[in-house]
């Protein structure tokens, strides 16, 4: 794997109960990009990220993460991952959840109040986890994912259910991540959430549909938006 490379996937099949989820997936992510993982519902986007991961049963192919096997013990600190379900405790308030984490990490304190600052939280930082919303609790996890600032952030549908505002923040917040050096993989099934990326992987049916930048997205598919691009190519595909 290139230096510069901090995702290389080659040749990777997943088989779920003898039906194929990821089909000879193949791409590789150069250190401090954004890219978007983009695709319907069941199209393999959480099973490709749990793949990066190392906690996916893989029937074949390889995967490399910042130079290592992915899953490897000496990746824990440097890989930050946010699921779609909010992995938090409750009962504990926003500032407990985040200083038993940063203690598990051994992150430096300050550390906390970094991140609580980045997904602005800090007035709920003493607030209940089990009280906040929805959208709150997914910026709990977001939060506890960049602790001690980690190369690589793997997130799972990070701005579902979140108001505009606060999507678009989160977004800035990725791009200002990406231009530190922090290579970035985020995945939606929002379109528009194109737009924000540097570069698009469309999945579709466990297979890569198309690997490209926003702008050739739409020049490809001669479209005025992403939903519309993504359609063309769906129906140019079939």
């Amino acid at each position: 794997m290139p230096e510069s490379a901090a995702i290389r996937v080659e040749s990777l099949n997943v088989v779920r109960s003898e039906t194929a989820v990821l089909r000879d997936v193949s791409f590789v992510v150069p250190a401090g990009q954004l890219l978007g993982l983009l695709g319907p519902s069941g199209s393999g986007k959480t099973t490709l990220m749990r793949a990066l991961l190392g906690l996916q049963i893989v029937a074949s192919g390889d995967t490399e993460i910042l130079g290592d096997r992915a899953g490897a013990v000496a990746l824990r600190n440097r890989v930050g991952y946010v699921s779609q379900s909010p992995a938090v405790y409750g009962d504990l308030t926003v500032m407990e959840n985040l200083r038993y984490f940063a203690s598990i990490l051994d992150v430096a304190r300050d550390d906390v109040d970094r991140v609580l600052a980045d997904v602005d939280l800090e007035r709920y930082a003493r607030s209940l986890v089990s009280r906040l919303s929805g959208g709150e609790r997914a910026r709990v996890s977001l939060a506890i994912a960049l602790l001690g600032a980690p190369e690589l952030l793997i997130l799972d549908e990070p701005t579902v259910g979140l108001d505009p505002v606060l999507r678009r923040d989160l977004w800035t917040l990725f791009a200002r991540q990406a231009s530190a050096g922090t290579t970035l993989l985020v995945s939606s099934h929002v379109m528009d959430e194109a737009a924000r990326c540097e570069r698009l992987l469309l999945l579709r049916e466990g297979q890569i549909l198309a690997d490209l930048t926003p702008a050739e997205l739409l020049e490809r598919t001669r479209t005025s938006s992403y939903d519309a691009a993504f359609v063309a190519l769906i129906e140019g595909s079939t």
